[in-house]
């Protein structure tokens, strides 16, 4: 009896040990690029492949061959061939690809880092790329010298904030990885007024008063419509008019009051004081 099952236990140890050596026999790599072909020998039979994309049954003879179209998506893969399975994970290819978005749209000028710009890094089957990439971010509006920085990605993402300029204007604002680049424009507009001065003459109905061409600090014409409040204080009392920008000047028309003082301001901002007589 003792005899019988000592030879029952070494006939399954060596069962159990040709099944271990079968199942090792499925050699998988831990990892295979995007796009490439992959080989995996020791396999035949019917073999099923479950990936990220699809699900694949085809049949090998010793040696699997799984194509690049196969593998281009990244992801775990894992391959099944009888009681034998394996998996490896498929990278991504190199950086080839860049999707790009910037904030705001449109801005005042010489603002500081008020400009964002999020890029994301894919592999020419548009799979993140999750290593370390440099990431070239270029802002200027025509004419004007460019705003550089290079910012490597992380986890796929590169982030950057970025000075609005001295110029308005239309902006180009560029992400560039390799030679791919991509554009996205943000509009610059005037700050704030700089140095309003004005001008007052009598007028048929009153007193015409009149801004010279309204900028802001770095010279940039202020948007029309922008609005520029005229003010009268005297001894006939207060009379405020607010006029719209047009063609660069505001004007209006107050009441032609003598002693009276004249000022004029757009927002925050003050302008030049004129003291006026009278008629």
């Amino acid at each position: 009896m003792r005899t019988l099952l000592t030879s029952i236990l070494v006939v399954a140890g060596c069962w159990f040990a040709a099944s271990a050596a079968q199942a090792q026999s499925l050699q998988v790599p831990k990892t295979a690029p995007a796009g490439q072909e992959l080989k995996i020998s020791g396999v035949s039979g019917t073999v099923l492949i479950y990936g990220p994309a699809a699900a694949i049954k085809t049949k090998a003879d010793g040696e699997l061959v799984i194509t690049g179209d196969q593998l281009r998506t990244a992801g775990l893969y894992t391959v099944v061939a009888g009681e034998n399975s394996g998996s490896f994970f498929v990278v991504a290819d190199e950086a080839s690809n860049v999707a790009f978005l910037a904030r705001p749209s449109r801005v005042p000028t010489t603002r500081p880092g008020v400009i964002s710009g999020t890029a994301f890094v894919f592999d020419k089957f548009n799979n993140l790329v999750i290593q370390p990439t440099p990431v070239k971010f270029d802002l200027a509006v025509p004419g004007t010298p460019a705003e550089t920085r290079t910012e490597t990605s992380k986890n796929g993402v590169a982030f950057v904030r970025m000075d609005s300029g001295k110029k308005s204007g239309a902006a180009q604002f560029v992400a560039q990885i390799g030679n791919t680049q991509v554009r996205r424009v943000v509009q610059q507009t005037a700050a704030d007024p700089c140095n309003i001065k004005m001008k007052a003459e009598p007028s048929k109905n009153g007193i015409l008063v009149t801004t010279d061409p309204i900028k802001d600090c770095s010279g940039n014409a202020v948007p029309d419509g922008t609005i520029v409040t005229f003010t009268e204080v005297g001894d006939g009392g207060r009379s405020t008019v607010d006029a719209r920008i047009k063609k660069g000047f505001a004007q209006a028309e107050l009441p032609n009051t003598p002693n009276t003082t004249l000022t004029v301001a757009s927002g925050v901002v003050m302008g030049n004081e004129i003291h006026w007589g009278g008629k």
